[in-house]
Formats: structure tokens, sequence, C-alpha cells
């Protein structure tokens, strides 16, 4: 009842009652921040309560005009440029009116908030080590002044190549308080794949991790024509030569430059300018320089985190943990710079992460909020399906109740009964906190679609896994579901302040996903060509992706369009769908890749789900203990891959025949069957080729490696 400022409302953030309660009012004004944070601290139990309704409020609110006129920005006249030095006018319009900011100033103020938090965990002889906001801010200047002393140029880059690390959170920051352009290079990445990179990106330091990422690095850098200087960080450097220099040793060198020096470079940045530079995968082509201004950054970081509900550290500290790869949006945007936004706490994991460490790091960071591609939860649900397998006859029956009674009530979105209430304390409490799972109470998945068996096997668990959808390009998430937006198979609503479309709608009511944001990319780096085709002459980003949207706003992703085949019949058919309904009728396949554009029919390529080598990652020929199961229930005694391709074992080749026939049966025509099918004799890995770097399907390279086993479907 107490009285309190009129809040500045969105339809998509008050619920229905509470709205018409502020229309009434007959007038509209916003809050400044102690007073938001207060409120907000007060009301986030209250029912009819949405925290986004606050969380949203700006600070005071203007309108386009004022907030320009108070604001030094590059000259710029257009929404997209192809020049590392060049600027670009901002999409500030009502839905966003944020001020713009640069990096360094969204720093500046989250130390003045949370300079005595703790920022960063490294484990170092089994032991963590912390450092506060202010040391991680000191320490980034520190090594700016290094690289300025290096020869850093302005808008030149700073490429880092290797694993998640505080090294490589001073280094990007570093980079872009220098003036240069921070770029990550992918760990997995061959010699002439960092060739491309440093060399596009004009890069005048490489800050490497380790004696192999230096290899890759010494094999190219006599082609390098802009290389000054390489960095290694973590490893005694086992050879002296001129121009490489080990971290300690770069830490040291800035001491000549002066802090006017250093604040002359950044007082001199402007936020419509380039601070990131994100390289594409390059799966269907080059890898292309997705150019980032610091507005991308800084506003990404804060408005599409809120659509998360990832809290600022005033109001909860929240605790990460970092191992997705930092030359990706999802883990840079995800670690890094929300990071910095709201004062989170980052637990860097070890090197070996997906080789197995990674839940040990969990259970000792304890997180309170985690991402993860797919895969990596793929993963994890192999691992617990394993470990139940193995668990005696009645604590197997227990999980396998207390399962089910959870995944029927979050399906039916019930209320929670006292039965729901005791399986989830009895079980699956502990069974999160194995996991290091005890404080999160959110769970993210990006970069690629998930698969619904995936969902509900841990809505099982009652893990509610929150979809994320956008691109490199729209520097990070442009959809999100969260605690207050979430249906099943669906990556969310738009983030808001962010606006998209539906272009070339067909009967089904599916059309290309387009974008328009403060989040929307720059352009190319040096492409002119790919930056028309992607933002065209009105500026919305074309996401290449198709889609359908409910009436509610909730997205779902159907394909995308390069992926589209066009029979030879002219028929056009999305991939995803029938390949998630094939993985979903036969437990045992681990990939499906549907084959026939400009061919007569549609055929499959099937990958067995099997153990993976946890040195190599290479994937072996043994199957994993569910696909083991799997054959054991049809009767057979298959326990490898070579025991079952070619034909060899009759009962579970029936049993996958069957399976494409169910599938078959549900297709809308004739010409959306799936005709012939082979299984490949190993599992889709990163190190063979078919997975990119965040286990995306890399559908140009499978065609060219499985050339002749596609062939061998369409023979006379």
């Amino acid at each position: 009842q107490a009285t309190v400022p009129t809040l500045f409302y969105s339809s998509e953030h008050l619920s229905p009652g509470l709205m018409t309660d502020l229309r009434e009012e007959g007038k509209e004004q916003v809050m400044d921040n102690e007073t938001r944070i207060l409120l907000f601290t007060l009301l986030k139990d209250h029912k009819a309560f949405d925290s986004h309704c606050l969380l949203f409020c700006i600070a005071e609110k203007k309108c386009v005009e004022e907030v320009l006129e108070g604001v030094s920005l590059a000259p710029a006249h257009c929404l997209w440029t192809t020049e590392a030095n060049g600027s670009v006018r901002l999409r500030i319009d009502e839905l966003c009116p944020q001020e713009p900011i640069t990096v360094h100033q969204m720093f500046m103020t989250s130390v003045q908030k949370y300079g005595n938090l703790f920022a960063l965990a490294t484990k170092r002889n089994d032991k963590w080590e912390k450092i506060t906001f202010s040391e991680y801010y000191h320490l980034s200047r520190m090594a700016a002044k290094s690289f300025l002393k290096l020869g850093l140029e302005r808008f030149h880059s700073v490429a880092i190549l290797g694993f998640n690390s505080e090294e490589w959170f001073l280094s990007a920051v570093g980079a872009v308080f220098a003036g240069g352009l921070m770029t990550g290079i992918y760990a997995t990445n061959s010699p002439e794949a960092c060739l491309y990179v440093a060399s596009d990106s004009r890069a005048n330091v490489i800050v490497v991790e380790n004696q192999k990422q230096l290899d890759k690095i010494l094999q190219i850098k006599d082609n390098l024509t802009h290389l000054k200087a390489i960095v290694q960080y973590s490893g005694p450097l086992q050879k002296k030569m001129p121009n490489l220099y080990s971290w300690e040793e770069f830490m040291g060198f800035g001491v000549d430059i002066s802090d006017k020096s250093l604040d002359d470079i950044i007082d001199s940045q402007k936020a419509n300018q380039c601070c990131v530079l994100i390289y594409t995968s390059g799966t269907t082509g080059m890898p292309k320089g997705v150019m980032l201004s610091h507005d991308n950054i800084t506003w990404t970081a804060r408005h599409a985190s809120q659509a998360g509900d990832m809290q600022p550290a005033e109001v909860k500290q929240e605790t990460i943990v970092s191992y997705l790869p930092l030359s990706h949006i999802a883990g840079q945007i995800y670690d890094l710079w929300t990071g910095i936004q709201w004062g989170e706490l980052v637990y860097f994991a070890q090197p070996d992460a997906l080789k197995g460490s990674l839940i040990t790091t969990l259970r000792e960071a304890s997180p309170s909020s985690h991402m993860g591609v797919p895969r990596v939860w793929e993963k994890i649900m192999e691992k617990i399906k394993e470990e139940i397998s193995h668990s005696a006859y009645m604590k197997k029956k227990l999980v396998t109740w207390a399962m089910s009674v959870i995944l029927d009530a979050n399906q039916r979105d019930e209320e929670k009964s006292f039965v729901f209430t005791l399986a989830d304390s009895l079980v699956m409490e502990k069974l999160r906190a194995e996991l290091g799972f005890s404080r999160c109470q959110k769970f993210f998945s990006g970069a690629a679609p998930i698969g619904s068996d995936t969902m509900q096997f841990f809505l099982g668990l009652n893990i509610w896994i929150y979809e994320v959808y956008g691109m490199s390009e729209s520097a990070g998430p442009h959809f999100m579901s969260g605690p207050k937006a979430c249906k099943l198979l669906s990556c969310g609503k738009v983030v808001p302040g962010c606006r998209c479309k539906l272009a070339n709608i067909d009967a089904d009511g599916i059309g290309e996903v387009c974008f328009w944001g403060r989040n929307v990319f720059m352009g190319y780096l040096n492409m002119e060509d790919k930056t028309m085709e992607a933002l065209g002459e009105d500026g919305w980003l074309r996401s290449g992706d198709l889609a359908k949207m409910d009436e509610e706003g909730f997205l779902y992703i159907t394909g995308r369009i390069k992926e589209l085949i066009i029979t030879a019949g002219g028929e056009n058919i999305p991939p995803l769908p029938i390949e998630q309904a094939v993985k979903r009728e036969i437990p045992i396949i681990s990939n499906a890749m549907l084959i026939g554009d400009k061919r007569k029919f549609l055929s499959i390529l099937l990958t067995l789900k099997c153990v993976t080598n946890p040195e190599t990652m290479e994937p072996t020929d043994n199957l994993s203990l569910e696909a083991v199961e799997y054959c054991q229930q049809l009767g057979s005694q298959a326990r490898n891959v070579s025991d079952i391709i070619g034909g060899r074992d009759k009962v579970v080749n029936h049993a996958i025949q069957e399976g494409i026939d169910r599938v078959n049966a549900k297709a809308t025509s004739n010409a959306q069957r799936i005709q012939k099918w082979t299984i490949l004799r190993k599992e889709f890995s990163g190190s063979g080729g078919e997975l990119g770097p965040t286990m995306k399907l890399r559908r140009p390279i499978v065609l060219k490696m499985y050339q002749s086993e596609i062939e061998t479907f369409y023979r006379e």
C-alpha cells in the first residue's frame, strides 16, 4: 500500500491486473535506480509482480533526441560499415532509448558498485584464488599499457588463442581499453585457420595459452605482416625467441606508459565504434569477422541478461562457471561482458572440462546460473543415465519414480503436490547436488537447437533448460526463455528493446527470422557484399533461419534456409524436424543428417551412441551403456558399432527401420518420407570435423566426407 513512483511499463512485463492499475494512474514516471532496487527487493515475491517490470525500467526517461544530445559519438550516417576504424548510426529508438556507453564506462560503473566483491576465481595448486573487481580493473589497465608498449595500433587486433582463464579475460578487456579489437581464435583451429583470422584482423599481438597453441602460430608467423609480439599465458617458455614473452614479462612492460596516455586513448573511444571481432565458424564458406561495437556489447550485456532474470550483485551476486569457447559469442557475452555488467563471480573451469572435469568444478563453484550448448547437456544426460543404470535396484526404482512424478507435474505446469515436493527433496536435490547444481536456479542452452528428449529428461530432474536464440551478428541473444517466459521447444520471446519479424511467410506461417535492435552488428570486416546481403537496404538483419511464432510471441525454429532441401520434384523440405523425429523414435541414434537436395527422394545418414575416448575426445567403436541396454531390450547382444553396421545385426537394423517407418507415417507428403538410410562407422565429433566448436552439425563438411555413402543411395 506504500506510495511509490509509477513505473514506466511495457505490456510484455506486467501482469494484466497490475497494468490496468497503472493505466488508471493516467501518467508515467520512471524511478531512480536506488528506488528501483529497493522496490525489487520488497516486491520480488509478490504474486502479481514480474521482476522484469522493474529491471527493465530506465533511470531517466528521455526521448531519443535528448539521449543523443548528451552523448559524444563518432560521425556516422549509415547503420553499417566494413572498415575496422568505421562508425555506425546507433539503432536508438523508443523501444531502447538507453544512453550508449563504452566498455570502459560499463566497467568503471561496476567497479564503483562492486569493487570489493570477488570477480574471477582461478584454481592454482588445488586452491581457488580470487581477485576483486577493483583488482580486475587494475590488471586490465596494466594489460592495456603492455599492449601499447608492444606496439598495438588503434583498430588493429589482439588475437587470443587458448582455453578460458583469467589471462584470457585480462587480454580481452586490456585490448579494448588500449583501443584495439579483441579477437578470439578457436583453440581447435588449425594453423591455417589461425592464419586467416590473425591476418584478416591485422593482429599486432597474439596471446596463446601454451606450447601447443604457440606451435601453431610459429608455423605461420612469417606470413603475418602486422604481428609484433606473441605472449604465452600458461606454462614456461620452452625456448626463448625474439618477440615472444611470458605472461609475467608481458604484464611488466606497461610501467613506462603513463595513466594519462592510456586515459587519453580510453576517452577517445566512442560507443558506435568497433571493439570486438567474432569470427564465424566458416562452415558454409570463409569465416566472416563480425564487427561488434561498444554499444552492441554494453547494451546486450545489460538488457539481454535481464531477460534471463540474471540479477545485479546488489540484489544477489550470480556465480557462473566459464568453460564454453570465448571466441564464440555465447560464451563471451555470458561469461565476460555480462559478468562485468552485473558484478558476477566467474569460476574458470580446467582445460579438460569437457573431458570430465567440468562436474568437479561445478561442485566446487556451486553456480547460480549455468549455460551449455545442446551437446554438453546431452553428455550430462548420458552420464546420469549411466550412473543410474549402475545403481542398486532400489535406488534405481526410486530415481525412476521421482523423475516420472516430477516430469508429469512440470509438463502439466500444475501446482506442486506433496508427492512432487517429496520426490524432489528426497531424491532430486541430492542428484542435482552431485552435478554441482545445488544452488543453480537458471539453466540455459544456446548455439544450436536442443532436442525435446534432452529437455524432458532434465524436466524430470526438475531442471528447466531455457533456450536462447541469436547469432554472432546479434551480439548473442535476440530471443530468450526464462523463469517468466518459457514454453517447451520454444526459444522464448524477443529480448525487450529488440524487434523481430518473419519475412516471406508461407502457408504454414513459417518465415525467415529478421532482427532489429541495439545488439545488431556493425558489419563484416572487409566484406561489403556479405554485409549488404545480411542487412539489406532496410537494415534488418536476416538470420537465414526459418521459424514460426505463436500468438503469445514465442518463437519456434524449424530450420535454416541454406539447409533447406529442395528435391528434384521441387518440394521444399526443412531437414531439422525430420532429423529430430528420427532421434526421438530411435533412442540408439546419436546423430541424423537428412540428404535429398536435388535428389529424387530423401535418405539419411545415422550414427549410433558410443563411448568417447576421454583423452582424445574421439568416438570409439564401443556402444554407450544406453545403446547397449537398448540392444539388450531388443534381444541383441551387440556391444560395438561394428556389430551393427552393414546390416550385421538383423534385430537392431529391423528396429531402426521400424522407427523410420513411424517417422514416415507422420510425414505430410510422400516427398518427406525417408526411403533409404545407413549407419556410419563412427559418431560425428569435433575432432572428426563433422561438428563445429559449439558442437553444431557442419552439413557441407559431412556431405564431402561421406560422399561415397550418399552416392550409394542414388545408384540406379
